[in-house]
């Protein structure tokens, strides 16, 4: 019933499923803006990541969704702003262990989409969208799924206190099967690594769509043998150096398989890097503030896309886009069409990667849970509320509201306000229409008792 109901969402659908491309969405957590060698980072080494940008095309104003895990990977997945699906809490909130809730039924995700084209489609890496039974990748359109159900911190080894308490083992799962208990996370970039490459190769002749969100370098820090002590940067420059060997095999597999010109490929993060956890953490560059925050580190991060043939070699483009553009821009790719019964936030990204002068959105909204902190049009960013990442620090009402120029002024720096009060108006009135259309889904992220 459920697959019938998401069919008649759907209009536009291809017919066969003969020269569908494959789409490859890597997904990094907490990956800062300026932590790739191709970002500019001094002393992490990135050869393959460098060598995707060269061969591809590099956004340098590409958003997520949100600046922590659970939103962020809501609004990749459904194509929407999480206070439309329920999954932005009152503030920062995420889905812990003792959690209820998760992603809900009634949304649709880029997998159940396309299924519905005939694609096999794969989950391997941390979920973070609900980990009780019908929460899991398998309930949300995936046929396969291999990975931790949230993210790493979260279980009894590495938490303390109360939390600890609340935690069972932290769980490695297939499917919906637990098969380990409590991992050993030096292996875990490898091991999906090793999966995310059998999944493309048993699925060379068929298109297929494989999302990997990786587990690192969300805290604490893993890193296997061979990278653990290579990397000028520490343990955290060890860990990013093992995500890029990661995307050399990847793609290494897809050329195996005589694939790399029907392959888009994506690599981004969930959102900025976590500074308050100091070398353990990542730098969002000249970008200001990082995880948990909207100022421009806490949610502009690197964004890579591949596909020879396709998009040609060496492109930048200063084109606005977000995770949530993936929604349509895999539409489009698959003859499908994007849900009809609701608000969409997403916009087709193919007239960008094929011409990187083009431009498809000019609005970003920044929000910090269910309240709106800021939004962006062109090069203007409007601030209604600003926060540090920093634990204790409280928002900040900007009345009259920060207004910066982010083109000239990328780390925000100088708020403009009073120069251009025409700006304001004009980007408040774009903000009363998106209010106009925002109906906000109940939160399913609830507080734990502990909390």
């Amino acid at each position: 019933m459920r697959a019938l109901l998401l069919w008649l969402l759907f209009t536009g659908c291809s017919g066969g499923v003969g020269e569908l491309p494959n789409i490859i969405i890597i997904f990094a957590d907490d990956l800062g803006y300026g932590d790739l060698g191709v970002q500019g980072h001094p002393t992490i080494r990135t050869p393959h990541l460098d060598r995707m940008a060269a061969e591809g095309l590099r956004f340098t104003q590409f958003y997520t969704g949100a600046s922590v895990c659970t939103p962020s990977r809501a609004a990749l997945l459904t194509g929407r702003l999480p206070v439309r699906s329920g999954m932005a809490g009152d503030n920062l909130r995420v889905i812990f262990p003792p959690s209820p809730g998760g992603l809900p039924d009634e949304e649709v995700t880029i997998a159940e989409m396309l299924k519905g084209a005939g694609y096999a489609t794969g989950a391997i890496g941390k979920w973070h969208l609900g980990h009780r039974e019908g929460q899991l990748p398998t309930s949300h359109g995936f046929d396969y799924y291999f990975g931790i159900p949230y993210s790493n911190d979260m279980s009894p080894a590495n938490s303390g206190g109360a939390r600890a308490q609340t935690y069972p083992p932290l769980p490695l799962m297939r499917n919906t099967d637990i098969i380990e208990e409590e991992p050993d996370q030096r292996l875990l970039t490898r091991r999906y690594t090793e999966e995310a490459v059998t999944y493309i190769r048993a699925h060379a002749n068929r298109p297929f769509f494989l999302y990997i969100p990786h587990s690192m370098p969300h805290i604490p820090l893993f890193a296997s043998e061979a990278f653990e002590g290579t990397s000028a940067r520490g343990l955290y420059g060890d860990v990013i150096e093992e995500l890029d060997w990661s995307v050399g095999h990847v793609l290494s597999a897809v050329r195996e398989i005589g694939q790399e010109e029907n392959t888009l490929v994506f690599f981004t993060s969930d959102n900025g890097p976590w500074i308050t956890a100091h070398l353990a953490g990542g730098t969002a560059g000249l970008l200001k503030d990082g995880k948990g925050t909207t100022w421009e580190g806490g949610m502009r991060v690197p964004g890579v896309a591949w596909w020879p043939g396709t998009i040609a070699a060496g492109g930048i483009t200063q084109a606005l886009a977000t995770t949530m553009d993936f929604f349509a821009t895999a539409a489009g790719l698959s003859g499908m069409a994007t849900p009809k019964d609701r608000i969409m936030d997403s916009v087709d990204l193919m007239p960008v990667l094929q011409e990187p002068a083009q431009r498809v959105r000019d609005m970003v909204y920044y929000y910090r849970g269910r309240r709106l902190f800021a939004v962006r049009q062109g090069s203007w960013k409007l601030h209604y509320f600003t926060q540090s990442a920093y634990v204790g620090d409280l928002p900040v009402a900007q009345d009259p509201p920060a207004l910066y120029q982010l083109d000239q002024d990328p780390s925000e720096r100088f708020n403009v306000a009073d120069r251009y009060p025409e700006v304001i108006t004009g980007i408040e009135e774009a903000v009363r229409l998106h209010r106009a259309t925002l109906v906000m889904a109940p939160s399913q992220l609830r507080v734990p008792e502990w909390e």
